[in-house]
């Protein structure tokens, strides 16, 4: 039963991380709470060769991201999301609230970068990963993962959501 408890212990302490690296990564809540679960179910099945608690996040984050890219290489997937309030059905409006048009920015940015910058980013900045870590989780080098990360965050700069270097406005 020790198993069972540390891997619950496991899930109660990284189950929200990894919810919100997939929809990063996704952009869509219910696909991402679906990768997350396969993601740890993939964990369980292997929690045994594992022996550290660092090594299940890592594992369970190299998991993701790979079912993340799976998930992106399927023509259809099924639901087209709305993107703006005014495209919601009567009665389906939003609470206003300027964190949340930020946050949309983000996910809306995001989606619009190529998969393997966004991947970058995410892991870097929004996942707080090491270059090195990056580099292991997608499986890619390190100049990689550098090229990727400034042509991923000039795309953000060139849509305006982040500040370009210099200007002290943004």
């Amino acid at each position: 039963m020790a198993r069972d408890d540390e891997f619950r212990q496991f899930v109660a302490a990284r189950y929200g991380a990894l919810v919100r690296t997939a929809y990063l990564l996704d952009g869509d809540r219910g696909h991402a709470e679906d990768l997350a679960q396969s993601a740890l179910i993939r964990t369980y099945l292997a929690w045994g060769r594992l022996r550290a608690p660092e090594n299940a996040d890592a594992y369970a984050r190299r998991i993701l991201v790979r079912l993340a890219a799976r998930s992106r290489r399927r023509h259809w997937n099924g639901e087209i999301p709305t993107v703006h309030v005014s495209e919601l059905p009567d009665g389906a409006r939003a609470v206003a609230d300027p964190g949340r048009e930020t946050a949309v920015d983000v996910r809306r940015a995001l989606a619009c970068l190529p998969a393997g910058q966004r991947d970058v980013l995410v892991l870097r900045y929004l996942d707080d990963c090491s270059e090195a870590q990056t580099a292991a989780l997608l499986a890619i080098s390190i100049g990689t993962v550098k090229s990727r990360a400034s042509r991923g965050l000039e795309n953000l700069r060139k849509a305006g959501l982040l500040a370009v270097e210099g200007d002290r406005h943004g």
